[in-house]
């Protein structure tokens, strides 16, 4: 019979694959406010998103469309990361906390979506037009 870690590990590789990519540190966001996120020093995947105001434990979720995305699920907090900004929403108030936060990576991702942007998602060239 397989130990308890062996069973309970291979359910957590996805989110501790998405912990590993969530930028940390001090984020400036819009309008003057900043999102300090640390990792949980004694619990893998585990976070602690704080500011002016609010302070949370969060853990990743996995999601279809690419974000990547932290829960607080207890007090309705949501992280969102893309790749030029992130977010942090209150779902039980249905507002918006912090907007136009950015890591140095993300500011740097941004400057080249300026220069060099994605394909239209409304592509209508090659297609008999």
């Amino acid at each position: 019979m397989p130990s308890p870690e062996a069973v309970v590990l291979p359910t957590l590789i996805p989110e501790l694959l998405i912990a590993q990519q969530i930028h940390q540190g001090h984020l400036p966001c819009e309008l003057g406010a900043s999102v300090r996120i640390e990792a949980d020093a004694t619990q893998p995947g585990f976070f602690h998103v704080h500011g002016k105001g609010f302070r949370y434990r969060m853990f990743p979720v996995q999601t279809s469309t690419g974000a990547l995305r932290l829960e607080d699920k207890k007090a309705g907090a949501v992280w969102l990361q893309l790749a030029n900004k992130s977010m942090l929403m209150d779902q039980k108030r249905g507002r918006r906390l912090a907007d136009e936060c950015a890591h140095p990576d993300q500011l740097a991702f941004a400057e080249t979506m300026k220069t060099n942007p994605p394909p239209s998602l409304i592509d209508t060239k090659g297609m008999g037009r």
